[in-house]
């Protein structure tokens, strides 16, 4: 019998990739999603809002097109809708992976201390803010026992600069009652390596909190390519 485009048989037979989506669903179900490599965890995601479809091309295009499963999920929607077979509902459902992800690393580090979770901090920005095409900056504000109170975005920019206020990263820290901040951006380019003017900004901002009471925990820039933590570098003592 011959197929047509979506798999199905010239005489309304199942189509082939039923059994398929049986298998990968029950491979899941028994050894959960360290067994499926990240093309098929991505056919998983595509079940739901593509019914009548075989889902395994779409989403090898989709790990080709970006590169990774968590790559995918970051990916701007109109560069999403740039892969074939991939729509309005397709888009919906990987933002929400996307936003359950981040929503779940966030809980890990929310009201704990900062400093002896860093490796759940480290996760989640990388997490919301790695592979964004835009610059974002970051804070996290932390109180007297270095427990996150808040984490807010104060800025968005372009894809190499975000513009950053010293004088108002303060005083949103003092309006927070806050004791600590962690400085957090991102590097759409992939290279974390902080650049001239993120070091300048940073002993802006150390100067100014200094006699304010506020610490500078640290500043951590992160990207496709990893991550660096100024305090690490030694350039912030």
């Amino acid at each position: 019998m011959s197929q047509d485009s979506n798999g199905f048989s010239d005489a309304g037979s199942a189509p082939h990739f039923h059994g398929h989506r049986d298998r990968l669903r029950k491979r899941f179900r028994d050894g959960g999603h360290e067994t499926l490599q990240d093309y098929e965890l991505l056919e998983l995601l595509l079940f739901s809002p593509i019914k009548r479809a075989d889902t395994k091309p779409i989403a090898k295009a989709l790990i080709a097109r970006f590169g990774s499963f968590a790559e995918v999920l970051a990916a701007p929607p109109a560069r999403l809708k740039e892969v074939r077979g991939v729509g309005d509902r397709v888009v919906v459902e990987l933002k929400l992976a996307h936003a359950v992800a981040q929503r779940f690393l966030r809980g890990q580090v929310q009201g704990k201390q900062v400093l002896s979770s860093w490796s759940a901090v480290l996760d989640y920005v990388r997490s919301a803010m790695a592979f964004s095409d835009r610059e974002e900056f970051r804070i996290l504000f932390l109180d007297k026992k270095n427990a996150l109170i808040a984490d807010e975005v104060q800025q968005r920019g372009t894809v190499d600069h975000t513009p950053v206020y010293p004088r108002e990263v303060m005083k949103r820290a003092l309006e927070l009652s806050a004791s600590a901040i962690v400085l957090v951006h991102n590097h759409p380019s992939g290279d974390p390596t902080p650049s001239r003017a993120d070091i300048q900004m940073t002993n802006q901002i150390a100067e100014i909190a200094r006699p304010l009471g506020i610490a500078l925990h640290d500043h951590i820039i992160v990207g496709r390519d990893g991550h660096v933590s100024f305090r690490g570098l030694q350039l912030i003592t």
